[in-house]
């Protein structure tokens, strides 16, 4: 059993933008007994609804939004920076073709609901409080359309309450 300290999301200390676009996270959730997760560099933590909260964005296409979707929380999982190449992979490969957490020797077990790495040093607990499709009229600068979505499928945006942090 991995062996955190609970915290809350004013207690975070480092700079989400090295965080997610540079260390990246995993986004886990569980669905019918199972985890899946997905490496993810876009996102971010702020404060909504007199809340503290993370957004994240998933493609329609990912195999783990569906385990996103089926719950009502999900994790972003946190390495400082290592696990960059298990990553990767658990970014490339879908969890549709192959048991991509056995494959990376990534393990995981549930820790306050929700799916929690071993190799974590932060563990966000999520409870969504938003999703919605990204639609084109949306978009005020069209050139993003060209750039991230001319060949592949919209995100969904969702807006989570920071549940509780769970440290190392």
């Amino acid at each position: 059993m991995i062996e955190y300290k609970v915290t809350s999301a004013e207690d975070l200390q480092k700079n989400p933008i090295k965080m997610i676009g540079q260390d990246w996270m995993l986004i886990a959730a569980e669905k019918d007994g199972k985890m899946n997760a997905m490496t993810a560099s876009w996102g971010g933590i702020g404060f909504m609804w007199n809340k503290p909260v993370a957004f994240v964005v998933i493609r329609q296409t990912r195999y783990t939004k569906e385990f996103v979707d089926a719950g009502e929380r999900f994790a972003l999982n946190f390495f400082d920076g290592d696990c960059k190449q298990e990553m990767g992979r658990i970014g490339k490969v879908s969890g549709r073709d192959e048991d991509k957490l056995a494959v990376t020797g990534m393990k995981a077990e549930m820790a306050e609901g929700v799916p929690a790495f071993e190799k974590a040093t932060k563990v966000l607990v999520c409870k969504k409080l938003f999703a919605q499709k990204f639609d084109e009229q949306s978009f005020i600068d069209k050139s993003i359309l060209d750039r991230w979505y001319a060949s592949d499928t919209m995100h969904t945006l969702y807006i989570a309450e920071i549940e509780k942090v769970l440290e190392k």
